[in-house]
C-alpha cells in the first residue's frame, strides 16, 4: 500500500474512532443524566447512574485523544498540499480539544460531588453539566474552523472529490454560524440543526471515503515525487 494512502486510511479511522467517542458520550449518554433545568433530577440520575457517568467521562477522554490523532493525521496528509492549512487543520483540532478536555474535567467534578455531596450538591451538579455543554458548544467554533481548511486541502489536492471539499467548506461555514446562534437566537432550533447538516454529510463522507477508498490513485504524485512520510 502506498504511504500517502495508508497515511489517510490511518486518518479515516482516526476521525471515525472520534465520531464514535462524541455520539456516544454527547448525544447517547449526557441526555441519561443531565436533566435541563431540574438540577435535583441530574444529581439523582448521577447518583443512580455513577458508572454510566464515568463511561461519558472516559468517552470525553477517548474524543480528546481521537480529535488530537485526527488533527496530526489530517495534518501529515495535506501538509505537501498547503502547508498552511494543514497547520490550521491542526491547530483548530487541537483547540477543539482542549475545550473537551475542561468538558471532561467539569464532568468528573460533577461526578465526584454526587458521591460525595457538600453545599447544595444538585445545584453544583448542575452548574457543572452547564459549563460542560457550554465547552462544547464554544468548541464548536473551532470544530466549524478546522472543516474550511480541510475542504480547501481536498479542492486543491485532487486526491478527494471536489464536491467533498465545497461541502466541508459549507459545513464549517455553518458550523461556525451554528455556534454564533446558539447565543444570538437561542430559540431557532430548527435553523441551528440545518446549518450543521453539510458538515455532518461532509464527515461522515471524508471518513468513509478516506476508510474504503483512501485517495484517488490519478492523482497522487509518482514515488520519485512523493514525499517521505
Amino acid at each position: 500500500m502506498p504511504p500517502l494512502i495508508r497515511t489517510a486510511r490511518t486518518t479515516g479511522l482516526f476521525y471515525l474512532s472520534l465520531a464514535v467517542a462524541g455520539a456516544l458520550g454527547f448525544l447517547t449518554i449526557r441526555p441519561r443524566i443531565f436533566a435541563a433545568g431540574d438540577p435535583e433530577a441530574t444529581l439523582a440520575h448521577l447518583v443512580q447512574n455513577e458508572s454510566l457517568a464515568r463511561v461519558a467521562i472516559a468517552l470525553e477522554l477517548l474524543v480528546v485523544l481521537t480529535q488530537t490523532g485526527t488533527a496530526v493525521w489530517f495534518y501529515r496528509l495535506f501538509r505537501t498540499v498547503d502547508g498552511t492549512a494543514a497547520g490550521c487543520i491542526a491547530a483548530f483540532g487541537m483547540i477543539n480539544a482542549i475545550a473537551i478536555l475542561g468538558s471532561a474535567a467539569l464532568l468528573a467534578t460533577a461526578t465526584e460531588v454526587s458521591a460525595q455531596p457538600f453545599g447544595d450538591a444538585a445545584d453544583t451538579v448542575q452548574l457543572l453539566y452547564l459549563v460542560s455543554g457550554n465547552l462544547w458548544t464554544v468548541g464548536g467554533l473551532f470544530f466549524g474552523l478546522w472543516l474550511v481548511p480541510m475542504g480547501w486541502c481536498v479542492l486543491r489536492s485532487g486526491w478527494l472529490p471536489r464536491a467533498l471539499g465545497w461541502v466541508l467548506v459549507v459545513g464549517g461555514i455553518g458550523y461556525l454560524l451554528n455556534t454564533f446562534i446558539a447565543y444570538l437566537a437561542p430559540d431557532a432550533g430548527m435553523l441551528a440543526d440545518l446549518l450543521v447538516v453539510p458538515a455532518t454529510v461532509g464527515e461522515f463522507w471524508i471518513l468513509g471515503y478516506l476508510i474504503i477508498l483512501g485517495l484517488r490513485k490519478s492523482a497522487l504524485p509518482t514515488p520519485a515525487e512523493a514525499p517521505c512520510r
